[in-house]
């Protein structure tokens, strides 16, 4: 690549970021580290009556949060500033004129009414409306009034816009780096509005006028955006500039069947769609950080939505991803979401954290749940039972039996309760009471030298035992969990089970 990479995420700030949304900014931001490039945040709100407040604070936050904030942005290295489209409005007047000079745009006088009636007209015959090289002549345009009168209109405030004079009869091949060559006839094409009487443009201009100020080289967008790329390719053609290369992703598809990925999918299934909690007057949608996802697991399963390396390899760090990353390796195909693949994920990151750091975090929900810890190692508990959970929060299910005595015994485990268990138990006892190394190698030496010299059956101790401390037959390995809680809590719990059981 001749020209440093600069790629660019530019979501409209219109509410929170769509997990897609995030996938598109990830995916650019790989490939700029992948090429030593630079991946900037522009924030396309051209169009303020969809604007809503905290969408963009929202969007920084987001992508702080993953570990994917842009070095140039609103506010942060604006080199090529403003990046709110916003303050960058009195630059589009410009480049409408210069269109409307060199013939490939034209003003456009037509009421919204006087467009409805034309629609409806090809309703009633069949037909479907296109506004471009078939009717531009015959409507209200400056192609068929004189500079004269156009300039009087728009002195006397008529309302107009300008519209983009798509050429007549070209076939256009263009190069998509995850779709090859894609072909696009100019006929099927309508001449789209590029700018309004308001003073604002829309979004395909100021999109272009912008990439190209803003000197990218590679637009990597969604799907959705693929009928545009004519169009773009065109403005660029029209400016005299030279355009950047085009990469279209595949779409997010819903869990289940065909479809793109909605928020409602979400709600309906239990799982979150946006990076971070949303709240508004109707309620609050859940966020992957709130769930109690890492954001390294976030990265890692929207990364491999729609491209992988090659190979078998699922877990990636950031560093790893971005060494990996080539667009010639997404897909074209849609990628389709799966909520407990994405668990999975998590789980695998739980397992590597370091447990005192998970400990941390686990002691802040006992201390919310009143739950006495004092005599308890919390990062040794975490250490045994990291590899059961999804999330921090489902220690404490899994860790009940650590800080509390049971209250109750598993019915069906309580069958391995036989007539002669009382006895034994009580013989265990009496072996516990004397180990004072009180360590789970030490004590499990000690407990099963004395089942072997006494030729008492493993699990005629082992299971009662068990279901003495824990209150069923589950759990880690359990003179791991002896040491933990201790000789006295420890003969306490099996005093309580051969009164009770």
């Amino acid at each position: 690549m001749s020209k440093q990479v600069r790629v660019r995420f530019a979501p409209s700030p219109t509410g929170p970021l769509h997990i897609g949304g995030v996938r598109t900014a990830l995916f650019n931001y790989l490939f700029a580290k992948k090429h030593n490039g630079v991946f900037y945040l522009r924030i396309e709100d051209t169009d303020q009556t969809r604007f809503v407040p905290g969408a963009e604070a929202y969007i920084m936050e987001a992508l702080e949060w993953l570990g994917i904030a842009p070095e140039e942005t609103v506010g942060k290295n604006e080199k090529f500033g403003p990046y709110r489209q916003s303050e960058r409005k009195d630059l589009y007047q410009q480049y409408a004129d210069q269109l409307i000079n060199s013939g490939w745009a034209y003003y456009a006088f037509d009421t919204p009414e006087a467009l409805d009636a034309h629609r409806k007209q090809h309703e009633a015959e069949g037909k479907t409306f296109i506004y471009n090289h078939h009717n531009r002549e015959k409507l209200d345009t400056s192609l068929v009034i004189s500079a004269e009168e156009t300039a009087k209109r728009i002195a006397n405030g008529e309302h107009y816009v300008i519209r983009f004079k798509t050429p007549v009869d070209e076939t256009l091949h263009l190069k998509d780096i995850i779709r090859g060559d894609v072909k696009f006839e100019t006929n099927l094409l309508d001449d789209k509005v590029l700018f309004k009487s308001d003073g604002m443009p829309t979004y395909h201009l100021a999109n272009i006028v912008d990439d190209h100020l803003m000197e990218t080289s590679h637009v990597i967008r969604g799907e959705e955006w693929l009928p545009s790329m004519p169009l773009h390719v065109l403005l660029y053609k029209a400016f005299g500039w030279e355009a950047p290369e085009f990469a279209h992703l595949p779409l997010i598809l819903k869990p289940v069947g065909n479809g793109k990925l909605s928020k409602r999918d979400g709600d309906k299934m239990g799982f979150p769609v946006f990076p971070l909690e949303w709240k508004t007057e109707e309620g609050v949608s859940s966020g992957y950080r709130e769930k109690g996802f890492f954001p390294e697991a976030v990265v890692n399963f929207l990364a491999l939505l729609g491209w992988n390396d090659g190979t078998e390899k699922e877990l990636f760090s950031l560093e790893e991803l971005a060494e990996a990353f080539d667009l010639n390796r997404v897909h074209k195909a849609g990628a389709k979401f799966d909520p407990e693949k994405n668990k999975w994920f998590n789980r695998q990151y739980l397992i590597t954290k370091n447990n005192d750091e998970l400990a941390e975090a686990f002691t802040s929900i006992l201390k919310e749940n009143g739950t006495d810890f004092s005599n308890i190692d919390v990062s040794k508990v975490v250490g045994l039972i990291k590899k059961d959970a999804y999330f921090i929060s489902d220690f404490t299910e899994l860790s009940t039996y650590f800080f509390q005595a049971p209250t109750s015994y598993d019915e069906k485990a309580s069958k391995n309760w036989k007539e002669e268990t009382p006895a034994l138990m009580q013989e265990l006892i009496s072996v516990l009471e004397n180990i004072e190394d009180f360590t789970s190698v030490n004590i499990e030496t000690i407990v099963k030298d004395w089942l072997t010299k006494n030729e008492i059956g493993m699990g005629k101790v082992m299971q009662p035992f068990r279901l003495s401390l824990v209150g069923a037959l589950k759990g880690p390995h359990l003179f791991d969990i002896v040491e933990i809680i201790g000789k006295e809590e420890t003969i306490s719990r099996i005093q309580k089970a051969i009164s009770s059981l």
